[in-house]
């Protein structure tokens, strides 16, 4: 009985350790970072070591898991009731695929980094924009192009394939002006 106890005071300590839910007001940067110093200090860090600015990379975290951080994409379903599995294996607050991000943790040396943890997360997104800047040439502040590499990868970004998808096209301006208004709002409550 006693270990019995013991398992299950342990399985629920485990869990208090985790919380992947949203902050409160994703419209408010100054709200988010308050609510979770935590997500700030990460991309404070990331800022730092790659130059990808907060404001750029909290409105791309936005679009991308809306700051989730064990999101994942829907089923796909056959017949719409037979499972097929996720549409892709984009995961975490960054939505990175999992060949992706096996590169970024093999280039960078961070092995251990996962995709949950807000720190690794905003580290891959600055070394995924910088990529970004190197072969595309788009500077790490214009948050509509970066959002648009991002999305369809270097090479279909290159080749334009964006433009054949007008929906994509008015979220990358939707990723952008929000990074505008994360970038006012930062200014005044740091």
């Amino acid at each position: 009985m006693r270990q019995v106890v013991f398992f299950l005071i342990l399985l629920v300590l485990a869990g208090c350790g985790r919380n992947f839910s949203a902050p409160r007001d994703l419209d408010n940067a100054c709200s988010i970072i308050n609510e979770r110093p935590a997500y700030f200090r990460a991309m404070r860090a990331s800022e730092r070591n790659w130059g990808v600015p907060v404001h750029v990379q909290m409105a791309t975290i936005y679009q991308e898991s809306r700051f989730i951080g064990d999101a994942r994409t829907p089923f796909r379903y056959a017949l719409g009731v037979i499972p097929l599995g996720r549409q892709s294996s984009a995961y975490g607050y960054s939505q990175a695929l999992d060949g992706t991000w096996d590169e970024y943790r093999q280039r960078t040396g961070n092995r251990g980094a996962q995709r949950h943890n807000i720190r690794d997360a905003t580290d891959f997104m600055g070394w995924y924009m910088t990529q970004t800047v190197e072969r595309n040439g788009v500077p790490l502040s214009d948050a509509r192009n970066q959002y648009l590499a991002y999305h369809e990868g270097h090479t279909g970004f290159s080749r334009g394939s964006y433009n054949a998808k007008p929906w994509l096209l008015r979220v990358a301006d939707e990723v952008a002006a929000r990074a505008q208004v994360y970038q006012l709002q930062l200014a005044r409550c740091r």
